[in-house]
């Protein structure tokens, strides 16, 4: 974690720590203990989970934007781009087989909980909806482009949840094969 500040070494070992051990479960101390500080310390920089659950939504959604600008600029079709999206499944595959989506189970254990936080972390979907709905549009789906985005979003969540159940990276390949499949259909059409 060289180079970052102490703040942004806290919200690092924060998120990883909520995605593989779950939010409820991650406490100051493990977190601390990661970043090597001092409760004290620690607590200069957030005074509450929640201030720093917030702080990890942001970080999640920045690095997400990021990542999605990347692509627009990496990939000058709009259909190469939505199969970037779909090879997430891929690159991360052994995370998603080992904790499933970051952003689907956090996500999820914030709605078991009933907390605050859920629309925020919600707002990781709703940025690769709306970039995927526009990627759509741009081939052409004015009207489905929405349909289409959520069927990808659905999908890929659905690879995701299913690959972490039975831990079976074939599973990922072939669902990725058949998104990209879907996908070529489509273009076509």
């Amino acid at each position: 974690m060289s180079g970052k500040t102490t703040r942004e070494q806290i919200i690092a070992a924060a998120d990883e720590l909520f995605y593989h051990r779950g939010f409820e479960q991650t406490s100051f101390a493990s977190i601390a203990d990661v970043v090597h500080l001092s409760r004290g310390n620690f607590y200069h920089h957030f005074k509450a989970k929640d201030d720093l659950l917030d702080a990890v939504i942001a970080a999640r959604l920045a690095d997400t934007r990021a990542m999605l600008e990347r692509w627009e600029s990496e990939a000058p079709d709009p259909a190469d781009r939505i199969r970037k999206f779909i090879d997430i499944l891929l690159i991360n595959r052994a995370d998603i087989q080992s904790y499933g989506c970051p952003v689907g189970t956090l996500t999820s254990e914030l709605a078991k909980l009933d907390h605050t936080a859920l629309g925020a972390a919600g707002g990781l979907f709703t940025l690769f909806r709306d970039w995927l709905g526009e990627q759509f549009t741009r081939l052409g789906y004015r009207d489905d482009a929405d349909d289409l985005a959520m069927h990808v979003l659905a999908a890929s969540q659905g690879v995701a949840t299913l690959a972490n159940a039975f831990h079976d990276e074939q599973f990922i390949r072939r669902e990725v094969q058949r998104l990209h499949d879907w996908l070529d259909t489509h273009i076509d059409d």
